[in-house]
């Protein structure tokens, strides 16, 4: 959480916003090994990252891809915003901007967060105990939409 001092001199606590997107080519996906320093070190998730002060959600996104998997990616759509306060197994509150676009081209390697990096085939993804936070679900819901099948509605 993040706390902040208003103009009137109220403070209120603040989720941070996060990006977290799947990295799709050629019918597959990009996932990344968590180094075991972070959270949720040693499993699989996917790319992404806060969004920064001075940034878009959709700036955040490719430089979060490029600096995890060292891919650039396309244009991006939004699948989802998750904002359950009590998302699994995260340190803070975050607000997720769930997004998707294809792999464009490979310009690096990825930086310290990540222990490994390793294309799936949509039905041949890693265990849910073995991915991180709740990023089976959000490809799970990706899954859906492309099959045509009935998504999730927001209920309030």
């Amino acid at each position: 959480m993040l706390t902040c001092i208003f103009e009137d001199g109220n403070k209120a606590s603040l989720r941070h916003a996060v990006v977290d997107v799947l990295v799709l080519k050629d019918g597959k996906i990009l996932l990344v090994k968590r180094t075991g320093k972070l959270l949720e070190g040693g499993k699989w998730s996917l790319a992404g990252g806060y969004v920064e002060r001075d940034e878009t959600v959709a700036e955040a996104a490719k430089r979060e891809v490029l600096e995890e998997t060292g891919w650039e990616i396309g244009e991006l759509t939004l699948l989802t915003i998750n904002d359950q306060p009590d998302r699994p197994r995260e340190d803070r509150q975050n607000v997720a901007f769930v997004m998707f676009g294809e792999a464009l081209k490979e310009v690096g390697r990825p930086d310290w967060e990540v222990d490994d990096r390793q294309w799936f085939g949509l039905d041949d993804l890693p265990a849910k105990a073995k991915m991180a936070f709740d990023h089976a679900r959000d490809i799970e819901f990706y899954k859906k939409l492309i099959s045509g099948r009935p998504v999730p509605v927001i209920k309030q």
